[in-house]
């Protein structure tokens, strides 16, 4: 290459970094809109080391979180609130608030309880009656008690001044620390930007509204319902009326009623067909000789898991042998495994639907999220005034808390198996039923296999609270051992049930691990 032409080209080098410098130039004043120069000096200096770079922004640190808020930085400018939230209540009850106040409403009621335990002593005296000193003794306690809690309230009274200070003090940490965090931050959020211009940048006036209204109201009924408790009532209750709620009552046991009555017929075909399978499974468990289910629950964990987990299965029955729970912890499978099969057996073709249809799994997912965030004891309820207590109802309570796994599982399964296989199962002439059996099922059955489990475990979980509506098995030595603090049946009984899922665990994972 001449001369002449690595000049040239040493030339268009230099041109094309002064064209990139200035579109970066134009797209960072796009992006904070206000005093660029400013901090284009400071992401440069940012972007110089890999290191921290220690900058300190005046305007973010007098702002705080409005100045994070205004720039959309919320994952800061929240924590931010909060901490300038604290200093601001500090400085209030410091310099405003009345710290005695407790003090003296504990006064008042002691005082209340005082002046009716001088009147016991005057009848006393008058009669001569023998607990003369008894009313003494308690009068002179409950003087001794205003004593201290008079010297509390002083003390905290003067120590006001140093609340005060306090909080002074560590709002001062916090704008330190809101000032050297905030161009790193904004810097971090110019970087994103610049590969995602959808996010929110500038200071748009509907974004700054909406910050200092937010922060100011956070400050303002912060600082008034701590500094000024009482002050204003409907900050520490909620303004409401009883009958708002005696009305939401009444509505939702008319709707519970008619729909127990229009349905009677469903929910009794329901239990029936419950009942049917729970009382099959309780026969083969509990009627069953147990050598008989002792001997094909040790061949079934050896065949599934191998020689050292069916030798733990056969101490674990044991266990329930020699301490009495064997008639229970079969009573206890019985119930499980009636919900588990019903679980299962609807679980897994939902799943195969939901993982082909993402409209229809987009329904099922928040109802399925409904059933495993909602309290076991609340949907309790509906399920008591449909089926009423007993078995059947246990079933369906356990059912609604554990079934989902196998459907979430399945559908994660489905949705792995790689689309590569599938085209060219299709393209070899595969059909429907042989893509779903064949390619499918088996790539996805390790993910089918934990949903399964998952739900077994669950289910398991279950014992104890289905035993509150009517459930037998070991929940109920659980259930009394609490009730009457037994601690040793309850230790033993629990016992039970972690053998009972272990072995669970083991016949259905097998040596998959």
């Amino acid at each position: 290459m001449s001369t002449h032409d690595a000049v040239i080209a040493t030339e268009s080098i230099s041109e094309l970094a002064e064209n990139r410098a200035e579109s970066r130039d134009e797209l960072l004043r796009e992006f904070v809109e206000s005093n660029p120069e400013y901090y284009k000096h400071q992401f440069a200096k940012i972007g110089s080391t890999a290191r921290f770079a220690w900058t300190f922004n005046l305007m973010a640190a007098f702002l705080g979180p409005i100045w994070y808020g205004m720039r959309s930085l919320w994952k800061w400018g929240l924590p931010f609130v909060i901490l300038e939230t604290f200093g601001f209540i500090q400085i209030a009850r410091g310099l405003f608030g009345d710290l005695g106040a407790d003090a003296r409403e504990r006064i008042a009621q002691i005082q209340g309880t005082l002046d009716f335990r001088h009147q016991q002593l005057e009848a006393a005296i008058k009669k001569e009656a023998d607990n003369v000193d008894v009313f003494r003794r308690t009068i002179k306690s409950l003087e001794n008690a205003i004593g201290d809690i008079q010297a509390e309230a002083t003390l905290a009274e003067a120590n006001a001044i140093w609340i005060a200070l306090f909080g002074f003090a560590f709002l001062a940490v916090v704008k330190i620390a809101e000032g050297i965090m905030a161009n790193p931050a904004l810097e971090n959020r110019f970087s994103e930007w610049l590969s995602d211009r959808s996010l929110n940048i500038g200071l748009s006036p509907v974004r700054i509204g909406i910050t200092v209204g937010f922060v100011l109201l956070i400050f303002g009924v912060s600082i008034v319902h701590f500094a000024f408790p009482g002050a204003v009532s409907w900050l520490a209750d909620f303004p409401t009326d009883k009958a708002i709620r005696l009305t939401a009552i009444s509505w939702v046991e008319a709707l519970f009623e008619f729909i127990k009555t229009g349905g009677r017929g469903i929910f009794y075909s329901i239990s029936y067909g419950i009942r049917v399978l729970l009382d099959g499974l309780e026969v083969l468990f509990v009627a069953t000789p147990w050598p008989v289910i002792a001997s094909f629950i040790i061949l079934l964990t050896w065949l599934s898991a191998g020689l050292w987990a069916s030798f733990a299965s056969a101490c674990f029955l044991a266990y329930m042998g020699l301490f009495g729970f064997w008639d229970k912890a079969m009573t206890t499978l019985a119930l499980l495994g009636t919900a588990a099969l019903i679980s299962i057996a609807l679980g897994i073709p939902l799943g195969l639907f939901c993982a082909r249809r993402p409209r229809f799994y987009a329904i099922i997912r928040p109802i399925m999220d409904f059933m495993q965030t909602m309290p076991s004891f609340v949907f309790m309820i509906p399920v008591i005034a449909f089926f009423s207590v007993g078995k059947p109802a246990a079933v369906i309570t356990t059912m609604i808390f554990g079934g989902t796994p196998v459907v979430r599982l399945t559908v994660l399964g489905m949705r792995g198996v790689p689309e590569s296989i599938r085209e060219a199962a299709i393209a070899y002439g595969a059909s429907k039923w042989y893509l779903l059996t064949k390619v499918d099922l088996p790539l996805a059955a390790p993910s089918i296999l934990a949903g399964v489990n998952q739900t077994i475990m669950l289910s398991l979980a279950m014992v104890v609270v289905a035993s509150l509506i009517g459930a037998k098995g070991l929940g109920e030595d659980v259930l009394e051992a609490l009730q009457y603090s037994s601690v040793g049946q309850g230790i033993l009984a629990g016992f039970a049930i972690l053998f009972c899922a272990m072995i669970l665990n083991r016949v259905v994972q097998g040596q998959r691990d």
